[in-house]
């Protein structure tokens, strides 16, 4: 018999077999104010991500200007690899911290910093006003929890004028747990999913280094090869915060409609290419500053939008119960391998001062986003319109 969605009295036992309609119940829910609300704290969490790496591109001509740092463009490089281990407002931060009327370059670059700290305290805020995720607290063991939560969301769905759908298919069969053995992780990971672990740790690899390298090194070619000065870098980075930002919001709806195997392999492939193109034009010295920008903005458009699915397909493409736990191991694998990796080498590269090496840098970047795409056309996971149960089965989940 089961009681509101989860089987009386088993859900809070470890180890206990339970049934429970809650995930699907979840699933068949109609867009709400609920769900605003969370995509809004998630895309503060987001805007952080790109604050830091913003920020970091933004002050890096300024940091190699200052005269008490003394850096040069490889020491800027390296530091922004350290920095590993948003966007717009990186971007219109480094305008108004560096200009010198208001503040000046050197002690600009410093409080730009500052800004991150006051969006940490946002999400902690925000934190807690989200309940916790019901299908986490079902394989814990705490199903009169999750269950309050799922009928509070029902309650407030309802309230705004929403009819809700009795959920289809069949109840979930689970095991109580409170926690999954590290062996067990291990072997899900790279053994039973490592089609997909190889998928996700060659997607965040490529957007680490794509992203990163180019980013914390924007402002040295600005200023190296453009002789744009450090406190005008801001108006340069808010085009690419434009395409990053249009880029997800264009064209996430087509990842459902397309499929993710097709766009998460497009996207990629499309800006591998055009970095390539884009990479050529610079070396030749055919782009102006304000060409360049365009040039930067277009590539981040679709750019933006592959290393989102990068992060969504890891997410979804796990159990439940590891799945948090692969997204950090990829994002860690992927970061040490690309994003430390990137700018530190970019950083080496514009010390040169000349162009060719760097379109050089720009033509990895290029093969490691094609790699991707090609890596995923063929192991990709197509988890459109299908429940994250259907997608990996629960490790928790019981066997008929």
């Amino acid at each position: 018999m089961a009681i509101s969605g989860v089987q009386a009295g088993a859900a809070d036992s470890k180890g206990e077999v339970f049934e429970t309609d809650l995930p699907a119940r979840l699933d068949r829910l109609p867009w709400g104010r609920f769900h605003t609300l969370l995509v809004f704290a998630l895309g503060i969490t987001w805007l952080l991500d790109g604050l830091e790496v913003t920020l970091a591109g933004s002050v890096s001509g300024a940091l190699k200007d200052s005269p008490v740092l003394h850096l040069t463009n490889a020491d800027i490089g390296l530091a922004g690899g350290a920095y590993i281990c948003g966007a717009a407002l990186g971007a219109v931060g480094s305008i108004v911290l560096l200009d010198a009327p208001w503040v000046g370059a050197d002690m600009g670059w410093r409080l730009c910093f500052g800004i991150g700290a006051v969006l940490g305290l946002i999400i902690l805020l925000m934190r807690l006003w989200l309940p916790e995720s019901p299908r986490w607290l079902l394989i814990h063991g705490q199903g009169e929890e999750a269950r309050v939560i799922v009928e509070g969301i029902e309650e407030r769905l309802r309230r705004q004028g929403h009819d809700l759908s009795a959920p289809t298919g069949p109840p979930l069969r689970l095991h109580a747990r409170d926690h999954t053995p590290l062996k067990e992780i291990f072997h899900t990971l790279f053994n039973t999913y490592r089609r997909r672990a190889l998928v996700g740790l060659t997607l965040l690899t490529a957007q680490a280094f794509f992203y990163n390298a180019i980013f914390f090194t924007y402002a040295l070619v600005l200023t190296e090869f453009y002789q744009v000065p450090s406190a005008s870098i801001g108006w340069y980075v808010l085009p690419l915060a434009l395409g990053n930002f249009c880029g997800p919001l264009l064209l996430g709806r087509l990842f459902d409609v397309v499929g993710r195997r097709v766009m998460i392999s497009l996207t990629y492939a499309v800006s591998g290419v055009l970095l390539t193109i884009s990479g050529y034009l610079f070396q030749q010295g055919v782009l102006d500053v304000t060409q360049q920008a365009i040039a930067w903005m277009i590539i981040f458009f679709f750019a933006s939008a592959a290393a989102s699915s990068a992060y969504l397909t890891v997410a979804e493409t796990f159990p439940l119960e590891i799945r948090a736990l692969a997204i950090a191991v990829f994002y860690a694998f992927g970061t040490a391998l690309g994003g430390i990796v990137g700018p530190t080498l970019f950083g080496q590269l514009i010390d040169t001062h000349e162009r060719g090496p760097v379109f050089f840098g720009y033509l990895i970047g290029a093969a490691l986003m094609v790699l991707a795409a090609v890596v995923q056309a063929i192991w990709g996971v197509a988890s459109e319109g299908k429940s994250l149960e259907e997608v990996a089965r629960p490790l928790s989940q019981a066997h008929d």
